[in-house]
């Protein structure tokens, strides 16, 4: 009877895995065309629309700053004013990296900074707002790398909090835990606010220069429906895109890594149409 049990057993799972939705990957005759090294998408019902090498760990460039920002809205107030110092600037300029163009001894909310350091990428920004809450940079890092271990991001590290090369490319992440931190952190009001700003401007006032910040993210304006997220290139991890938008009364999470400049942006807009389309055949 035990031997009955398990074979029955047995065949129940395979009738069930045979019959259940196989996700989408690379191969179907449907899915775009992906040129990324890794990719994957995935809805808010849980169901994944496509896979490419999607547990790959690579570098993520600026997606880092997704994390930095997660961070920084759970230790402090948007309201507080955070002193730009000469460092913050020098450690954008000395490395190349875009900047949110902050000078040293402005004083920004961090609510304003959000916006430097999630639309045109600023470094400086990041900087600023890592020295901070840290307290000091590599205080912040450790807070980010403790968030994602609680998040359950069992491939991911961080080494700093822009994504810049050094140190160690700013550490790895997977498009899949990518797609996982990017669903908590769009629950976020404030970060969905943020990331799917067109343009922030910031009015000149006595403590600060006026700034008006464009968002790096071309999918907000070439397709409907698109929430955010993040946009990011370093040699090391080529052009990145974390992607989500609204499809079929579900949000959709997704990701390209290592990707071509403008491709990623015309792949994730089809990737998108591709995932309303499978939601409305069902």
């Amino acid at each position: 009877m035990r031997i009955a049990g398990f074979i029955s057993s047995a065949l129940l799972a395979l009738v069930v895995g045979v019959s259940s939705a196989a996700p989408a990957t690379a191969a179907d005759a449907d899915a775009p065309a992906v040129g990324a090294r890794t990719a994957y998408v995935i809805d808010s019902a849980g169901t994944v629309h496509f896979d490419k090498r999607e547990t790959a760990r690579v570098p993520v460039a600026s997606l880092v700053k997704v994390m930095t920002a997660y961070v920084v809205l759970r230790e402090a107030e948007l309201g507080d004013t955070v002193k730009v110092t000469a460092a913050d600037v020098r450690h954008a300029v000395r490395n190349g990296a875009t900047t949110a163009s902050l000078k040293a001894g402005e004083r920004l909310t961090v609510r304003d900074l959000l916006y430097g350091l999630m639309l045109p990428s600023g470094a400086d920004a990041a900087n600023a707002l890592a020295r901070t809450y840290g307290p000091g940079k590599a205080g912040f890092v450790r807070k980010m790398n403790a968030t994602a271990r609680s998040l359950g991001l069992a491939d991911t590290r961080y080494t700093n909090a822009d994504g810049l090369p050094a140190p160690s490319n700013g550490g790895y992440s997977t498009a899949v835990d990518q797609a996982k931190l990017a669903q908590r952190a769009l629950a976020d009001p404030t970060f969905r606010t943020v990331v799917g700003r067109q343009v922030h401007t910031v009015p000149k006032t006595a403590v600060h220069r006026s700034h008006t910040w464009r968002n790096s993210n071309k999918l907000l304006t070439s397709a409907d429906g698109v929430l955010g997220v993040k946009t990011g290139y370093t040699r090391a991890a080529g052009f990145c895109l974390l992607f989500a938008g609204e499809r079929g009364g579900r949000q959709v999470v997704g990701v390209l890594l290592n990707d071509q400049n403008e491709r990623r942006f015309s792949t994730a807009e089809r990737l998108l149409n591709y995932v309303g389309d499978q939601i409305t055949l069902g």
